[in-house]
């Protein structure tokens, strides 16, 4: 758990600014040479799968899943989600109590393509079932993600972007259910540039089917290494394409946050995406501010800095007194 004694905080203009842009950064977290040492040292680590939340049984699709929360067994991931650095300005955003959902590494080889323009509230697209259940009558929902550059991005290099001020209205209705197809992958194409996402088609989930999102209004946000950027998840948001001329996978580490009121994987023990379903027996919340007084999630704690996780069992509910 972050115990903030730093100066990362918003102040009152940043917060405003956050809310009306719907992203802040980027901002530098590791200097370049560091996190390139360091990203060479741990991608070799995540090859042991061995203590990872989630293995690869679950069908081929599961396979995609394995790249998720693996802040729960490594060392520096765990560390990463957090940093002062990191969890003091998501905690101006959310409020003081604040857990990480989820984590996932975003890679993009060159030739890859973009990811395609998208909004993420629930997160129930790919299962059908929402992911996270905000508190009756809050006044909003999604995530706020902060994604990590562990490698230099650029608009050749499959930088993100972004349509600002886009957050508060969802073009998307999650409801109607991405459909995954690994045969379209890196060869959907939109405006004549190939966008897509890993096998899915987030156009399926367009509210209005003619609808297209405004680029004339887009930003590109080319990062160095080291550095990161937070956005809600709801802000229409994507990536250009890896075109190729750098032979450098570019690599993303998104980190997820909920205020410690909202439900995640509520009411369910698995989770499918990209075609397999996984167990959640390992997973588990982590609490990065504040407290958990609700007490309706899984939670994983660990009590040494640099140790990975460990995960316990979720509360039930009728175990909490009044």
């Amino acid at each position: 758990m972050q115990n903030s004694n730093s100066n990362f905080s918003f102040s009152e203009p940043e917060i405003e600014l956050f809310h009306q842009r719907g992203y802040a950064g980027p901002f530098t977290l590791y200097e370049p040479e560091e996190i390139k040492t360091t990203w060479k040292r741990v991608r070799l680590e995540l090859f042991d799968r061995s203590k990872s939340a989630y293995g690869s049984e679950g069908g081929a699709g599961a396979v995609n899943i394995a790249n998720y929360d693996r802040h729960l067994d490594n060392a520096f991931l765990a560390d990463h989600i957090c940093r002062a650095e990191i969890v003091d300005r998501v905690a101006s955003i959310l409020g003081p109590d604040v857990l990480c959902w989820r984590t996932e590494f975003f890679p993009k080889n060159p030739g890859d393509e973009g990811t395609d323009w998208h909004q993420a509230d629930t997160f129930a697209s790919a299962s059908g079932d929402p992911q996270l259940v905000w508190p009756a009558n809050s006044d909003f929902g999604g995530t706020v993600t902060v994604w990590t550059a562990f490698t230099d991005t650029d608009e050749e290099r499959a930088c993100l972007q972004f349509i600002p001020g886009t957050h508060e209205t969802m073009f998307y209705d999650e409801k109607k259910r991405l459909h995954y197809d690994p045969n379209r992958i890196n060869k959907v194409g939109r405006n004549g540039i190939r966008r897509g996402f890993f096998g899915y088609d987030f156009s399926e989930l367009k509210k209005d089917p003619n609808w297209e999102p405004d680029e004339s209004q887009s930003i590109s946000l080319p990062m160095r290494a080291g550095q990161f950027i937070m956005f809600w998840s709801t802000l229409v948001h994507a990536s250009h394409p890896h075109l190729g001329k750098s032979k450098e996978i570019r690599m993303g580490y998104a980190t997820r946050f909920v205020p410690a009121c909202v439900k995640v994987y509520p009411d369910t023990d698995t989770v499918t995406e990209y075609g397999g379903t996984i167990s959640l027996e390992k997973y588990g919340t982590v609490v990065v501010s504040g407290v958990d007084e609700f007490r309706h999630n899984r939670v994983a704690t660990h009590t040494t800095r640099g140790k990975p996780f460990v995960p316990r069992p979720r509360i039930k509910p009728a175990a909490v007194s009044a």
